[in-house]
């Protein structure tokens, strides 16, 4: 019976261990994953939708953490391209719009988010100022969305080369 016991302790350190480690692996905040967008053997979770907005958006985590001022639920988007010294523009404005999904749809605002690259880890603050851009450029892309045409935003010829736009686009930098 000894034996038995002492091997059941040994697994559990073993498996806290692994889990533990695969938790700062992925970036995860310590909390409960209520949501999760990354297997390829699970079915797909319902996106977040706010027909109001006109925005969905599939977090890779939801995490719902154990904080002072309550449990917030935090979203965490993982991305397999490095970065320089701060996150791109653009996925500061993704983390964001997943914030204002979660506030909208489950009535809790998060504090943060945050941002996973394979060489570093950003918490981004939802603070009123991101949340007033988010919404400024949302109104910026429902406007071109009704304009006959809409000048190229960037001077990056790797965007263009991943633009399904490109073969049509008059301002195509690979031309």
């Amino acid at each position: 019976m000894l034996p038995l016991a002492v091997l059941l302790i040994l697994l559990s350190i073993v498996l806290f261990w692994l889990a533990t480690r695969q938790q700062k692996i992925t970036g995860l905040p310590a909390g409960r994953v209520i949501y999760k967008d990354t297997s390829r053997w699970t079915p797909v979770e319902k996106p977040l939708f706010d027909a109001v907005l006109g925005l969905a958006g599939r977090p890779d985590y939801l995490v719902e953490v154990d904080e002072l001022e309550g449990e917030p639920i935090i979203p965490v988007e993982v991305k397999s391209r490095h970065t320089g010294q701060a996150p791109y523009d653009s996925h500061i404005f993704q983390l964001a719009a997943y914030c204002l999904l979660i506030e909208r749809q489950l009535g809790r605002r998060p504090p943060y988010g945050i941002l996973k690259y394979p060489d570093q880890m950003f918490s981004i603050d939802f603070t009123p100022a991101l949340e007033t851009a988010l919404r400024s450029t949302l109104e910026s892309i429902r406007g071109a969305e009704h304009r006959k045409e809409v000048a190229r935003s960037h001077n990056s010829p790797p965007r263009c080369a991943r633009c399904g736009y490109r073969s049509v686009c008059d301002q195509n930098l690979l031309q």
